[in-house]
């Protein structure tokens, strides 16, 4: 009894446990799919960013936020009770959407309808502590908000475009550019300074004119106006990058729990310089890169940042010094080992390699990246560090 009630008695805890569980599972059936082995409701591509956006990113960003927003805005900790129902409902909704693709159409759209309801329950108690914090700056909080709204309308357009297909292209920017890395990049922006000791004056504007730069990704990209995409892409790329070198953080000197983070913000510029590079390569050669630019950004940034603030959170608040080991220094190398073998992938696809053994590779790699850290700190977020 006192294991259960330790496991429940933060919110990130049981949420990165899903989180890691759905990570492990719904590559896995992604990749049965891909190879033909498995023939479910959902199509691939839906299947794909669906189940890692609202099944994974989503219960590590609630367990994240649910630990941290509230210190933010200096408010008091979420109730309990609160956070263990929206943890059942995710995982009751998780069992479901994936019996549902092997069994009914209509049990995953239940699934996804009550995952649904269970976000905004998510994003009505961050409005709440939004409103009733007593912090004197709220603007970060007010971008990280933001972000969770946006989740919310691509969750939602996910859910019509199975009657409206013409839908998905919207659902999948929005979820990804204004929700996953949108609010990656706020809470990033925020938190990798401040642990970094960084006292650099940051542009005011920063956070705002990055937004404005992701709706316009988001626009272009649904649309599929390249050109003006390839220039979005170069802006929020040279934007960032001068950001974040004036800002001093000095990787090279850090441990490695720091510079891992300080490698997730420097993806961002470098995914979308390479973003607008496969565009130009896809506008002028009529060569497909399949999804180079996005999972960039979904390995190279979120992924890294994923595990790297998981590691920090789930040490500090386990009663232990938030220091990366050995091991944890090379979990966070394996995660660039992943961006690699990615991209090995869609340069196959791009020059017609016919080395199809490199999916294989790369997905495994991601099971490996879970299955190893999983095993490292589930002990930890379940029962407290032993011994």
């Amino acid at each position: 009894m006192k294991q259960q009630n330790y496991f429940l008695s933060q919110p990130h805890q049981p949420f990165f446990i899903l989180g890691i569980i759905n990570a492990i599972l719904m590559m896995l059936i992604f990749a049965l799919e891909h190879k033909g082995i498995l023939s479910l409701e959902l199509d691939m591509i839906t299947l794909h960013v669906y189940s890692l956006s609202f099944l994974l990113f989503c219960n590590v960003f609630t367990g994240f936020l649910f630990t941290t927003f509230p210190r933010f805005n200096q408010t008091g900790v979420i109730e309990q009770t609160y956070y263990t129902n929206i943890f059942y409902a995710n995982t009751i909704g998780s069992i479901l959407f994936i019996l549902g693709n092997f069994i009914s159409f209509y049990l995953v759209l239940f699934a996804m309808i009550l995952l649904f309801i269970s976000q905004v329950m998510i994003v009505k108690k961050l409005h709440t502590i939004y409103k009733a914090g007593l912090s004197p700056d709220k603007s970060d909080s007010f971008w990280i908000l933001t972000a969770n709204y946006f989740g919310l309308a691509g969750h939602a357009l996910f859910i019509s475009s199975l009657f409206i297909p013409q839908l998905l292209n919207l659902a999948i920017s929005i979820s990804f550019y204004l929700y996953l890395v949108f609010l990656a990049f706020s809470v990033g922006q925020r938190m990798i300074p401040f642990f970094s000791h960084s006292f650099a004056q940051k542009d005011i504007n920063f956070v705002k004119v990055v937004f404005s730069l992701f709706v316009a990704k988001v626009i272009f990209s649904t649309f599929d106006i390249k050109i003006l995409e390839i220039m979005t892409d170069i802006a929020l790329s040279g934007y960032m990058l001068r950001e974040f070198l004036k800002w001093e953080l000095h990787p090279f000197k850090s441990p490695s729990i720091l510079w891992v983070l300080h490698l997730a913000l420097f993806w961002l510029p470098t995914a979308f310089a390479i973003s607008a590079i496969t565009l130009i390569g896809e506008l002028f050669l009529d060569v497909s890169f399949y999804f180079l630019n996005i999972h960039l950004l979904a390995l190279g940034f979120l992924t890294t940042v994923l595990i790297g603030f998981g590691t920090r959170v789930t040490l500090g608040h386990s009663g232990q010094a938030p220091n990366g080991d050995a091991i944890d220094t090379k979990i966070f190398y394996f995660i660039q080992i992943i961006v690699l073998l990615r991209t090995l992938y869609s340069l196959n696809i791009a020059l017609e390699w016919n080395m199809e053994f490199l999916f294989d590779i790369s997905f495994s790699a991601w099971l490996i990246l879970f299955l190893t850290w999983g095993g490292r700190y589930a002990k930890t977020l379940i029962f407290r560090k032993q011994g």
